[in-house]
């Protein structure tokens, strides 16, 4: 079976961006297996000291053993939160290149109207360097996020989910 990584870009209990990864692992036709991002801050003399801390190893090699990636990310500030860039951070400093080919689509929940959509154009530049297999689209950008998940975590909107459907369809595809 071939299996999801989910990343949530928000460290937060009851996140949307959680929820809506979530979401897209019931749209997987494989196992879904969700990332932790807690992690200490990337620091080089750390690194010349300890080396790579255990939960960024983890992170690293969940990413090479998934078939493709889910990242759900909130719009902090116009981008993404501190923790999920550490999280890249740390990964960029592993023994081979986990991220090079990897399908990886990306989307995002946000309380504002335009459902995290630079957070989304940063993290494509983030990833840019990694050099992954990035979907282009459809965009599942969820706007207004309070309204947008029941009390389960599913999508109460049509629209959002045959979105979210489409997207995970062509990530199956590029998959396989």
């Amino acid at each position: 079976m071939p299996t999801l990584l989910l990343i949530s870009g928000s460290l937060r209990k009851g996140s949307y961006n959680t929820k809506l990864a979530l979401e897209a692992g019931r749209f997987w036709s494989g196992g879904c297996v969700m990332a932790d991002l807690n992690m200490p801050l990337y620091n080089r003399d750390d690194e010349d000291a300890t080396g790579i801390p255990e939960p960024a190893q983890k992170l690293a090699d969940q990413i090479v053993a998934a078939d493709a990636v889910v990242i759900a990310s909130p719009e902090y500030n116009q981008s993404f939160p501190g923790g999920l860039k550490n999280a890249l951070d740390w990964v960029s400093r592993v023994e081979g290149k986990p991220w090079q080919d990897k399908p990886v689509a990306i989307m995002s929940a946000a309380a504002g109207r335009t459902g995290g959509a630079r957070t989304q154009y940063a993290l494509r530049l983030a990833l840019n360097p990694f050099q992954p297999r990035l979907l282009t689209g459809p965009e599942v950008m969820v706007a207004g996020a309070s309204k947008e998940f029941d009390e389960e975590g599913r999508l109460v909107s049509d629209r959002y989910r045959n979105t979210l459907r489409t997207l995970m369809d062509r990530l199956a595809a590029l998959a396989a």
